[in-house]
């Protein structure tokens, strides 16, 4: 799991697609090569060599810029995040475990695996569709990344240091 919260020079966060968490080793390591500046530290969690300790980062900054990228990568988690993990065939929100990927153009009809074509859709609603042509509730779209951006705000976050949640929000 994750312990340090890594922001762009700008100080939002690298990513929220997952949001930009990294080990607390690999967060020391960049203050050491002096490649970020740290927001906030774990006040109880120390770590100490033979010659030097310090504190563990909660929060730290990069010194310069991170570029984004524009275009979200096409995966099911982030076409159920697309989707709000919804079943758009059914409108019923499911966990992410009970959602599969549907083609609206089927394969065996010349659909494609792509943003334009794939929706998220429970079992049942998929097994019922099977290889027919039903347009779902929805069209299926390629969203940038603000979009996901901003769905996966308002999603849960697991906050690992209360100082997290001035950035995730």
């Amino acid at each position: 799991m994750a312990d340090t919260l890594v922001l762009n020079a700008d100080g939002q966060p690298i990513s929220l697609l997952p949001p930009s968490t990294i080990q607390w080793k690999e967060a020391i390591t960049y203050l050491w090569l002096d490649k970020v500046n740290v927001l906030e530290w774990y006040d109880d969690w120390i770590v100490r060599s033979n010659s030097w300790e310090t504190r563990v980062p909660a929060v730290i900054m990069l010194k310069d810029m991170y570029r984004r990228r524009r275009n979200p990568r096409f995966s099911k988690y982030n076409v159920h995040l697309r989707d709000y993990f919804t079943c758009q065939f059914c409108l019923t929100p499911f966990p992410k475990q009970q959602l599969t990927l549907d083609h609206v153009i089927p394969l065996s009809r010349g659909g494609k695996t792509n943003w334009e074509n794939i929706v998220s859709a429970c079992g049942p609603c998929n097994s019922r569709k099977g290889s027919k042509l039903i347009k779902p509730k929805q069209l299926p779209y390629r969203p940038d990344y603000y979009d996901l951006a901003n769905k996966r705000k308002q999603l849960e976050f697991t906050i690992k240091h209360p100082s997290w949640s001035n950035w995730l929000t």
